[in-house]
């Protein structure tokens, strides 16, 4: 990487700077022609029309419009800015054009044109095809958690829980027309391009700094990997979850990461060696969490045994639930159990059986539309 890369010192400067913890919300929406309900690649007219909303950014993808929120002291203010986020896009938008929120389009082609600007045409000249074909969506969920050498243990004990957190959102068990088998198919079209799932154990600073260094491409916010610190923004950003259907859904899945970091945080604070896993032993959970979804058979990363993912988030759940009653997200964390009960992927499935995949992605939309109804009632 060029001379700019940070140093060690310059990244924990970041993560020491004083500042209050933080959450808040990334959420990557499809937009849909309204008549077909295929992918429609306009983002950058339909940010015009936005007319200059900072909420509002573009992503890679022609198809795709990203909403991003401030940093809010809880989840509950965070949804709040969320949900009047996708109040205004529908506001702005043309009767051409809808917005739908899952991890993949149901039935789109796999490649799609990339939006305009020096950035995207880099990444295409890079990539070539590859990039044309994520067209995936995600839910980034950011943490501000301040003391360097606590937020980069914090980090390394978090990776071995992206596969639980995975099961939970998994919202994508459609691709090009078909059911993929999967819970969730995002996940392996991002793994097409590199720094992408499980992230290493970065260990100390100086890892950090020198692996930035070391990187081929000359943009940070490149690290794609499911999990890392931004070295900007001063955050925890985890990025496994499929996009939600609803502000609800999206709430409850950002609640259990702001729990769950607030949790790991404490415990590092109370003295306690926060463990860290090996990446491969992570991700083979991480790919029972994509392949099964609620339904996958985790194994311990110690001794290997397996238990359902339904038990460990039910156990998860049960732990978090002091860090999320004192974060005031009690209720959030009440729908998380939902989802640990019912996700996406098998809501999308339900509906797909009785209505065929268009009436799937008019479902989506009429969801996003409702802003903020539960998923369960929007989708019947």
């Amino acid at each position: 990487m060029p001379d700019e890369t940070p140093s060690a010192a310059e990244l924990r400067a970041v993560f020491d700077a004083p500042a209050p913890v933080s959450v808040g919300l990334e959420e990557e929406l499809m937009l849909l022609d309204a008549g077909t309900l295929d992918l429609a690649p306009r983002a950058p007219e339909v940010l015009e029309a936005l007319a200059g909303d900072a909420r509002f950014k573009l992503e890679m993808p022609a198809a795709q419009l990203e909403i991003v929120t401030a940093p809010h002291a809880d989840v509950p203010a965070a949804a709040a800015e969320l949900l009047g986020a996708r109040r205004a896009l529908v506001e702005s938008l043309g009767g051409d054009l809808r917005v739908a929120a899952a991890g993949a389009h149901p039935f789109a082609a796999g490649l799609g044109p990339l939006n305009p600007g020096e950035r995207y045409e880099a990444i295409e000249a890079e990539y070539a095809s590859v990039a044309r074909r994520q067209l995936v969506f995600g839910l980034h969920v950011h943490v501000a958690l301040r003391g360097a050498e606590r937020a980069l243990a914090v980090h390394d004990a978090l990776r071995s829980h992206l596969p639980e957190l995975a099961a939970l959102a998994v919202n994508a068990p459609f691709y090009e027309g078909r059911d993929s088998g999967l819970a969730s198919v995002r996940s392996r079209i991002s793994g097409l391009l590199p720094r992408q799932g499980v992230p290493p154990a970065l260990g100390s600073w100086e890892a950090y700094a020198e692996a930035l260094r070391w990187s081929p491409f000359e943009d940070a916010r490149q690290w794609w990997w499911e999990l890392r610190l931004h070295p900007v923004y001063g955050t925890v950003e985890v990025r496994v979850p499929d996009t939600q259907a609803t502000v609800a859904d999206s709430a409850a899945v950002g609640a259990v990461v702001h729990a769950l970091v607030l949790r790991l945080a404490a415990r590092y604070d109370a003295g306690e060696a926060l463990p860290v896993a090996d990446s491969w032993r992570i991700d083979q959970n991480r790919w029972a969490a994509c392949r099964h979804g609620l339904d996958a058979m985790l194994a311990d990363l110690g001794t290997g045994a397996r238990r359902p993912a339904r038990e460990r988030l039910a156990e998860l759940l049960d732990e978090l639930a002091p860090e999320a009653a004192a974060l005031g997200c009690s209720a959030e964390l009440a729908r998380a159990r939902e989802l640990a009960g019912v996700n996406g992927a098998m809501r999308q499935r339900a509906v797909a059986r009785e209505r065929g995949l268009h009436g799937l992605v008019a479902a989506l939309a009429d969801a996003f539309a409702a802003d903020g109804v539960s998923t369960a009632q929007a989708l019947g």
